[in-house]
């Protein structure tokens, strides 16, 4: 989706002037997320709205978050909207997963025994659909559980 980052009390985007697949990578770890990163220019997940907050972003890609990139200052840009940055985290790439819903946005357990266990749901659109099990392996389960914050 639109990379939005949270600084001084509001959300706001990151121009594109620089961005690239290095900075797709530290936004998918910053995020807990694995996969293959992809860097989206152009408001390729439509444009934001509000400030625009950073611009010139330059990751080497082993950073830890955004913060310990090369960038301007929180604030100075010289962008438009149009020029939104996104980010593609594709845990799935090269696996052949079918989402009976969405791309899987909220996730939950259901039917389980216990908090760790269950039928996976993912919520979209404002309702609660499973998850086709079409090419699941132990790599999906290992996305589903950490997004659900389970070693």
């Amino acid at each position: 989706g639109r990379v939005e980052v949270y600084h001084d009390g509001k959300w706001g985007t990151i121009c594109d002037d620089q961005w690239d697949d290095r900075d797709a990578e530290v936004v998918c770890r910053q995020l807990g997320l694995s996969g293959t990163p992809k860097a989206l220019s152009w408001a390729h997940y439509g444009q934001g709205s509000g400030p625009i907050l950073l611009d010139e972003v330059q990751c080497s890609g082993n950073e830890l978050s955004l913060d310990q990139c090369k960038k301007s200052d929180w604030g100075q840009q010289n962008c438009d909207h149009i020029e939104d940055a996104g980010v593609s985290c594709d845990p799935f790439t090269g696996m052949e997963v079918q989402l009976c819903q969405s791309d899987a946005g909220t996730v939950r357990l259901a039917g389980g025994h216990s908090p760790g266990e269950g039928r996976v749901e993912v919520y979209y659109n404002g309702d609660w659909g499973t998850v086709c099990d079409d090419g699941w392996t132990d790599l999906g389960a290992q996305v589903v559980c950490r997004q659900l914050g389970f070693r």
